[in-house]
């Protein structure tokens, strides 16, 4: 089987799919050839021959590859003509934002395409070596600090000088998930004082345990669902959070939000009230920008200035640390293919009675296979 990585086609994108530590590991896999396109790892400053010695073949134009291919790995969603170009019964692995992309998961079957949706693989002990969402929601957490820190016109950290004593920044961070508990280790790293508030009191433990403070606010029955995001919160809920949160809010010299909602918009958590309450020259930075916010006023792709406060709301955030991200990505990827390489048959077996398979897999034989995403029409 051919194996082909095409350069990225989406603009701004950085991040390659594999680099060439991890086709080393996968040219190893009796029967897997690896074709990438020529300039793949530019971007990240790797040149074509590092490809070739991992053990890749250079491929000068990206339609003779996806001729060739019988299985495709990016990052990102393929454009409709990458689509067309793949040949039917092609497996392509990437990105894939179901929720958003239906016309894009109808394409693909028509044409035959099998593919696999990184963001669905399941947050299963067995899948951790696999899951891209959390890989690249690691270093998004680490990017928003950063851009805060860039942002904010104040240092991080206390000092003690014969000039006076300096004291912390207070950073808040909303959700303590992936993203959100590096978000609490880069900022105690930079020498903040932090404090994080999540719906589930089942994270207190790991806030604790990076050095913040956990905020409580009684909301009552709360919880997460089987794959470990936060269950929806009722509107009476929302409403005792919000009058929770306002006090660390107006405190704090940052604030990062990263509540998500799987396959849903993100719900509003700062409201403008909040933000009045703010001192000029504090720093939001909204994780959940790209499906609806967290922030009132944040806005895709720009920093806006709201009652004094900046609000950053930049997009991909682990396109800002390619060389890192394109690391973790890749090892997810890499992962994905030799869990499910047939030695044997020589082939990656889609075996959909294992849970990673069915789950992730969203097209298979001109077949959607997830109904959710087999409606008539976009959402």
């Amino acid at each position: 089987m051919n194996l082909f990585v095409p350069c990225e086609s989406s603009v701004g994108e950085t991040r390659v799919a594999l680099i060439p530590a991890s086709i080393e590991k996968l040219a190893k896999l009796d029967g897997l050839e690896i074709l990438v396109e020529q300039g793949l790892g530019k971007k990240i400053d790797l040149g074509d021959e590092a490809y070739q010695n991992a053990g890749a073949s250079i491929i000068s134009k990206p339609s003779e590859g996806y001729a060739k291919a019988d299985i495709v790995c990016k990052v990102q969603p393929p454009t409709m003509d990458e689509v067309q170009s793949m040949k039917p019964g092609t497996l392509y692995i990437s990105h894939l934002d179901p929720f958003n992309n239906k016309n894009l998961i109808r394409a693909l079957a028509e044409v035959g395409i099998s593919s696999i949706s990184m963001e669905m693989v399941p947050r299963s002990t067995r899948a951790q070596k696999m899951d891209a969402l959390s890989s690249q929601a690691n270093l998004a957490g680490y990017v928003a600090i950063i851009l805060a820190a860039k942002q904010l016109k104040q240092i991080f950290p206390m000092m003690t000088t014969p000039s006076g004593t300096i004291s912390p920044a207070r950073v808040f961070i909303i959700g303590a998930g992936v993203a959100g508990l590096q978000a609490i280790a880069t900022a105690k790293r930079l020498g903040a004082r932090v404090e994080a508030f999540d719906t589930r009191p089942v994270v207190e433990e790991q806030v604790q345990s990076l050095g913040a403070k956990f905020v409580k606010i009684d909301l009552g029955e709360t919880g997460q669902t089987k794959d470990g995001y936060a269950k929806a919160l009722t509107d009476e809920q929302k409403q005792i959070q919000a009058e929770g949160m306002a006090k660390h809010v107006g405190m704090a010299d940052v604030v990062v939000t990263t509540a998500q909602l799987f396959g849903r918009p993100a719900p509003k958590i700062i409201t403008a009230k909040m933000l009045q309450r703010m001192k000029p020259g504090s720093v939001l930075v909204d994780l959940a920008v790209e499906t609806g916010g967290n922030i009132e006023g944040s806005r895709l792709g720009e920093i806006v200035e709201v009652h004094g406060v900046k609000i950053i709301g930049f997009s991909n955030l682990p396109r800002r640390v390619p060389v890192h991200s394109s690391q973790m990505y890749s090892n997810n990827v890499m992962n994905m293919i030799s869990e499910f390489w047939d030695t044997e048959s020589r082939i990656f077996k889609l075996d959909f009675e294992d849970e990673i398979i069915n789950a992730c897999v969203l097209t298979h034989k001109n077949r959607i296979r997830d109904e959710r995403f087999n409606e008539e029409k976009e959402t």
